[in-house]
């Protein structure tokens, strides 16, 4: 599916709409540009905020070492629950 298009003053270059539908690209979206052998390869890219990898390892972790709560019916029944103090850590069998 190869298209030519050309690059503008601003070195910008415009993705045919046929490549871009195909690929599933959106205004907006990020891409990684490599250069390899064949010439300018361009993926696209998901960026993920380093705080929110690292709250999602932690959170990981907490479940994994049975550091969890139960299943609320209501958020009345959560808070009443955060307000309760901690007695033990349930085992997660």
């Amino acid at each position: 599916m190869a298209t030519a298009t050309k690059v503008g003053h601003k070195y910008q270059v415009v993705i045919p709409k046929t490549i871009r539908d195909a690929a599933g690209l959106h205004v907006g979206d990020y891409m990684e540009a490599n250069l390899t052998n064949e010439g300018i390869l361009l993926r696209p890219k998901t960026l993920v905020d380093r705080d929110l990898n690292n709250a999602l390892k932690e959170a990981l972790a907490d479940v994994k070492g049975g550091r969890m709560s139960r299943p609320f019916k209501s958020a009345r029944a959560l808070v009443r629950s955060l307000k309760r103090p901690v007695r033990h850590a349930r085992s997660m069998d």
